[in-house]
């Protein structure tokens, strides 16, 4: 009998797959237990955490399932502030996935995740649901994270999400290559560049807005 992830899924697609792209699924038991190991980044609101092979996501929904526990902890409420800060948690998930089945499986899991979560408190707004799609859209690529690259052959990018007062939200875009250079450089622990490191210049710097129209979102 084959091991599984849990009752449904397979830790394999097919044989094909593995042989041509390596993939093989994680169990639940062991995800928990690497999440474990970051345990306190994992349940910070805006930690922002990258999956270089994401797959369909397993680490990620784990992370997300996380985070949005402390937002529930902090702000159930106020059904306003958990709308706000699960917009901040979803923004701060990054994924590079090969196939692009996967990423976007891997997409809808994190929407689902956080649409669940969002359900229970208070009235669904469609503009909100509309940005939480378009971030995971934004921020789970197909790629190759070995060489930097997405499957067009572009430089893979990725945006920084930062909160602003009065629930406006900044994107700036960042080359992959040149943030993990400028990372090695100045030994920082962060995705982005922060505090008084060097910062490469954005590729994208966008007008801020309001979270629940980050969908809308316009370059300067």
């Amino acid at each position: 009998m084959k091991k599984t992830q849990n009752t449904t899924e397979k830790q394999i697609k097919s044989k094909e797959r593995v042989a041509r792209h390596g993939e093989v699924f994680t169990a639940e038991r062991e995800i928990k237990a690497m999440c474990d190991l970051v345990k306190n980044e994992s349940e910070r609101i805006d930690s922002r955490i990258l999956e270089p092979a994401c797959g369909e996501g397993p680490f990620l929904q784990e992370m997300l399932r996380r985070k949005l526990q402390t937002v529930k902890n902090r702000y159930r409420r106020s059904p306003h502030d958990f709308e706000l800060y699960s917009i901040v948690a979803l923004s701060s998930l990054y994924g590079v996935e090969l196939l692009e089945d996967n990423a976007q499986i891997c997409r809808d899991n994190l929407f689902n995740i956080w649409n669940q979560a969002y359900s229970e408190f208070g009235d669904q707004k469609l503009q909100v649901k509309q940005s939480a799609r378009y971030m995971v859209e934004t921020n789970i690529l197909c790629g190759d994270a070995l060489t930097l690259k997405q499957h067009d052959g572009k430089p893979i990018v990725f945006a920084e999400w930062s909160l602003l007062p009065n629930g406006v939200m900044l994107r700036k875009d960042f080359e992959l290559s040149e943030m993990l250079e400028q990372k090695n450089q100045s030994n920082q622990h962060g995705l982005f560049p922060s505090g008084d490191s060097y910062e490469p210049a954005p590729i994208s710097l966008y007008r801020p807005i309001e979270y629940w129209r980050v969908y809308e979102c316009q370059r300067r």
